[in-house]
């Protein structure tokens, strides 16, 4: 091909800055987007454009044996040319530069060569678009193995108690929109690339109307969810995306800055959670009190201690002595009645108090578990940081 059309390669290769600047300029009167560039960003398509005509006529004189030139029409700007213009934007931009040259046939072609530039510029603008999908193709890598990196990093920070600000630039490099309420949801990873499982959540959060962040961290998958004053109920949407295991929500906190206790409560009860077999899925962290206080959890037991058992202190109205006697008669309610000599509805009314004042049911065997855990804690340190 290139003995064939020597002439016209020398005539393109005259005009090729002429047919890069007439392309801008065509841009610039048929699209909209095009105008509304940053002038950095139109410059850089220009750079494109002039190394187009250089591949194309590069690949001309190799006689068209697609040896892989028209991946050089991105080497003067990839990486910031993916991150600026779309992958449909740049398919528009190309076809806006095969057609200038397409008008142009008839001037750039020596007398009897114009069909075969004609064929030679189809055949170049299909190699072009290939080469196109294939530079998005490595930046979309790219940035996926980025945001998997920088996603891990953000939810370690998370669970060292890293500085506010710190955690707050990684997040908005990750495009967080600073949605509030946060809270942290800890399960066992599915496995996999991690690429691929951060595609697949952000697939399912889509339409949730949530801001989402997930990492990995060792086998367990971390979640930060903004936007949500429900966790619990976009956890159990989001439940086939964890690996087997109990999948824990931490309680919800009022921005990312403070999201780290969400993530220690979730990340405790996540450990915890086996020695409670039956445990809906997902679980509140908070119903894991007694679990995770037994586990070794200095914050679990001082919410028992406090919220439980000072509470019940706080409140009188034996309620403190009604739900000693409740556990030792094993939960009977007549019997425990009989114990404090007092009419049944009298234990029915202290025990609605007891939900009330504390959160937790007597008459719910897994809650009066972590009631009693709560009193033997609250015995055991009667005196520390108790408000009374």
């Amino acid at each position: 091909m290139a003995m064939e059309l020597a002439a016209t390669i020398q005539r393109i290769e005259r005009a090729a800055g002429s047919l890069a600047t007439q392309s801008v300029a065509r841009m610039d009167e048929e699209l909209s987007w095009f105008r509304d560039l940053p002038a950095d960003q139109r410059s850089m398509v220009m750079l494109v454009a002039q190394a187009g005509v250089g591949s194309f006529v590069a690949w001309l004189r190799s006689e068209g044996n697609d040896l892989g030139f028209s991946d050089e029409v991105f080497d003067a700007a990839p990486a910031e040319l993916a991150r600026s213009i779309s992958l449909q934007h740049t398919v528009a931009l190309i076809k806006v530069v095969i057609e200038v040259v397409e008008l142009q046939v008839p001037q750039l072609a020596a007398p009897g060569e114009e069909t075969e530039l004609g064929t030679a510029i189809l055949r170049f603008s299909r190699e072009v678009a290939f080469a196109a999908a294939r530079v998005y193709a490595r930046a979309a890598e790219s940035r996926g193995a980025w945001d998997a990196r920088l996603q891990a990093l953000l939810v370690d920070g998370l669970l060292r108690g890293d500085d506010g600000d710190e955690l707050a630039g990684r997040a908005a490099a990750l495009g967080w929109a600073d949605a509030t309420p946060v809270s942290v949801t800890v399960g066992r990873s599915p496995g996999g690339e991690a690429t691929a499982i951060l595609h697949g959540i952000h697939r399912a959060t889509r339409r949730l109307g949530v801001e989402i962040l997930a990492g990995l961290h060792g086998d367990r998958l971390v979640l930060v969810l903004g936007g949500s004053s429900e966790p619990a109920e976009i956890a159990e949407r989001l439940v086939g995306q964890f690996g087997d295991g109990p999948v824990v929500v931490g309680p919800v906190t009022a921005n990312l800055i403070e999201a780290g206790a969400s993530a220690r409560a979730a990340m405790s009860g996540y450990r915890a959670a086996a020695a409670w077999p039956d445990a809906p899925r997902p679980v509140v962290a908070a119903q894991l009190l007694a679990e995770r206080a037994l586990a070794g959890d200095t914050e679990a037991r001082r919410i028992l201690r406090i919220d439980v058992f000072a509470a019940l202190e706080r409140a009188g109205g034996s309620l403190l002595e009604t739900v000693d006697s409740f556990i030792a008669t094993g939960g009977v309610l007549e019997g425990t009645a009989r114990a404090l000599f007092v009419h049944p509805n009298t234990i029915r009314y202290r025990m609605r108090r007891v939900a009330e004042v504390t959160g937790f049911s007597p008459f719910i065997p897994h809650e009066a578990f972590t009631l009693r855990v709560a009193l033997a804690i609250g015995r055991l340190d009667p005196a520390v940081d108790v408000i009374r």
